[in-house]
């Protein structure tokens, strides 16, 4: 017998001898299965095979098991741990919804079927008005509301009153809805971070940037972005907030703009097409998003900055509540031309120059940090 095959006997029965001390006590070590697996290198396959030395490799019986490490075992649960990881949200929101989209409808029905009786008793319907303030605003001011209609009013200004709660499923899947269509992300976010500043609320908790306008303000964000007809207007709108100098906090000034539409419903500005539309809802939210556009044609025809964002936004309130039929009537010529594929009003092929992160430096004057124009008028709602 040549020599190969007298090591070839003698590593089998080496092996088998192995096999059963560990099966009987399962104290070989991992050296020790080391220096037998490699007594088998340069021996074919077919060999093992037919010596029965491969199954007895590979088999699990008689209790054997392999050598582990300590470092694959707790890599292993590591990497088990990912996949039970779920993005921080803050809310109670199930993992099932956290990632689907909610439309502005159905953030809106969530409304109506909650208790909001604690909100409606701060809300003021109208502006108060004394003396000659009050006789001119009944000689040549707008119409009142249709009486039909003060309930869908109210319930407008309620929801400003509500605040941002992170612990609601709803309020959450509109932060995440909004950041994902103005980012183009498809993944989840946290409700408190840095990533917020990028889309231009001041700080890392959105909450703190509604004063004013309460949840209204995240509700007609969401109009802007999950309306088809809005939403190329929220995102050149969002373009031109990023450009490189004429840079503005997005969604600080949609607050601004929410907040100018409460008060031309307070002050009965909307009453006249509210009233030939027989709703209030859809005109509040056309009003806001013609208000926006409007800001957005003057901010890039004008080259405004920052420190002009006080000046802009209060001329903007006294033209809103002195024309709303204006600014509505130049929305529907803006969507009627992006339905027909023409270029948009606010010329995105000049206002596409460097764009740049939002400036934490930059210094936003909003409506509520100007003293109101006259008495008639009240920055409370």
């Amino acid at each position: 017998m040549s020599e190969k095959s007298c090591s070839f006997h003698n590593e089998k029965e080496l092996r088998v001898g192995q096999g059963e001390r560990m099966s009987a006590g399962h104290s070989a070590t991992y050296d020790k299965d080391n220096s037998a697996l490699s007594a088998f290198r340069g021996i074919p396959i077919s060999e093992l095979k037919n010596h029965r030395i491969l199954p007895a490799l590979t088999t699990e019986a008689n209790g054997w098991e392999p050598v582990v490490s300590t470092e694959v075992l707790r890599a292993q649960e590591e990497w088990e741990a990912v996949e039970t990881i779920q993005p921080e949200t803050g809310s109670r929101a199930s993992s099932a919804q956290a990632g689907q989209l909610i439309s502005f409808s159905e953030a809106l029905q969530h409304f109506q079927t909650v208790d909001l009786s604690s909100f409606k008793k701060r809300i003021q319907p109208t502006i108060r008005r004394t003396g000659l303030a009050a006789l001119r605003h009944y000689l040549f001011g707008p119409p009142k509301l249709h009486q039909g209609l003060q309930e869908e009013r109210d319930f407008v200004l309620t929801i400003a009153q509500c605040g941002l709660d992170s612990q609601d499923p709803v309020h959450g899947r509109v932060l995440q809805t909004i950041y994902k269509k103005l980012t183009g992300s498809k993944f989840d976010c946290a409700l408190h971070g840095d990533h917020w500043e990028d889309l231009g609320f001041q700080g890392a908790n959105p909450g703190t940037d509604l004063r004013g306008a309460g949840f209204l303000a995240l509700l007609h964000l969401l109009y802007l972005v999950m309306d088809s007809k809005t939403l190329l207007l929220a995102q050149e709108i969002f373009r031109l907030s990023r450009h490189h100098i004429q840079q503005f906090p997005f969604c600080l000034m949609s607050v601004n703009i929410t907040r100018i539409t409460i008060q031309a419903l307070r002050e009965e500005c909307l009453s006249r097409e509210c009233n030939r539309q027989q709703k209030v809802i859809p005109v509040v939210n056309s009003f806001y998003a013609a208000t926006f556009l409007h800001l957005a044609h003057v901010w890039r025809t004008q080259q405004k900055t920052i420190s002009d964002s006080g000046f802009v936004l209060k001329d903007l309130e006294v033209l809103a509540k002195k024309s709303p039929r204006r600014l509505l009537k130049t929305l529907e010529i803006y969507l009627a031309g992006v339905s027909k594929g023409q270029a948009s009003l606010l010329g995105a092929k000049k206002c596409c120059g460097p764009q740049a992160p939002y400036s934490k430096d930059l210094t936003f004057t909003g409506v509520c940090d100007l003293q109101p124009h006259s008495s008639e008028g009240t920055w409370l709602i």
